[in-house]
């Protein structure tokens, strides 16, 4: 019984899928191939060199250029998406019952591959181990913090201003492990999972119904992915591209920070009616479902 009710419990079932989707073939984006191949139109040869070993930022690289980037790159991402969507939604309704899952899964990772690009380009450290198909739970909890941002959740917003935060301060090259995993933005993380776990399953139905109709769902299924898909993208674009990290950093002294933790454990996030400068609609109430 115990277990059947984890099973429908919204946190496990959004990281259940997000778990599935990372481990999708062609979902993980390797960060160096990735920053070589984008930046090689527009920065120098040394600017893409430091961008790989750094950041782009530490290579200085001009935020309009970055913009420009990843506008590239969420209009591939949206193409790609969009059509895969289309072309699930063309066998009709005697096939939902395999195309929904599928599509709902390759959904999922197209937005995770969208956010790692994205994430790369504005100077976070690379999301994924280069050793097997594990996915830590740092990394867990970045990407659901990134989905809170691209769904509209403000604490989202706030928590991954907060990470952004502790890394530019410490010039880090990973994700800061305790604060993700115990630490004050842990509370967040699973708060905003529970969130796009109810959000998952509207959007699940909505997927069956554009689908129930041979080759029209494969239009309105195409179409709907598209108008989702482009402005959660681009909301993500818009916080990332505003945060210290796109900035060059200070370095901090070694008393600062213990093993890659600059975070007191003690420092609350700020509470809702806080205003949190430089970032867009931070305030740490996330929105609860109304359904």
């Amino acid at each position: 019984m115990k277990q059947g009710k984890e099973v429908e419990n919204p946190e496990s079932r959004f990281s259940a899928v997000l778990l599935a989707a990372a481990k999708l073939p062609g979902v993980r984006i390797n960060r160096q191939a990735y920053l070589r191949s984008a930046l090689a139109q527009h920065c120098s040869e040394d600017d893409i060199r430091r961008a790989i070993e750094e950041t782009p930022a530490a290579a200085g690289i001009p935020v309009e250029v970055l913009d420009k980037v990843a506008n590239d790159s969420i209009r591939f991402e949206t193409g790609k998406v969009s059509a895969l969507s289309a072309a699930a939604g063309i066998p009709g309704i005697l096939a939902l019952p395999v195309t929904v899952p599928a599509d709902v899964a390759q959904y999922f990772g197209h937005m995770v591959r969208i956010a790692q690009k994205l994430a790369y380009l504005y100077s976070w450290p690379d999301l994924f181990s280069d050793e097997g198909d594990d996915v830590d739970d740092a990394t867990m909890g970045m990407l659901t913090l990134f989905f809170g941002v691209m769904f509209g959740t403000q604490s989202a917003n706030a928590a991954v201003g907060k990470v952004a935060g502790m890394m530019s301060k410490q010039v880090a090259k990973k994700l800061p492990q305790k604060a993700l995993t115990k630490g004050v933005v842990y509370p967040v993380v699973k708060k905003v999972a529970a969130y796009l776990g109810v959000q998952m399953t509207k959007q699940s139905f909505a997927k069956s119904v554009s689908k129930a109709i041979p080759v029209v769902g494969a239009v309105v299924s195409g179409t709907l992915t598209f108008a989702t898909y482009l402005p959660m993208a681009k909301r993500l674009k818009k916080h990332l591209s505003g945060l210290p990290l796109v900035e060059p950093s200070e370095q901090v002294t070694d008393k600062e920070f213990v093993e890659g933790q600059v975070v007191e454990e003690h420092e609350p996030l700020a509470p809702a009616h806080a205003e949190q400068p430089g970032a867009d609609a931070t305030a740490i109430k996330l929105e609860e479902p109304t359904s």
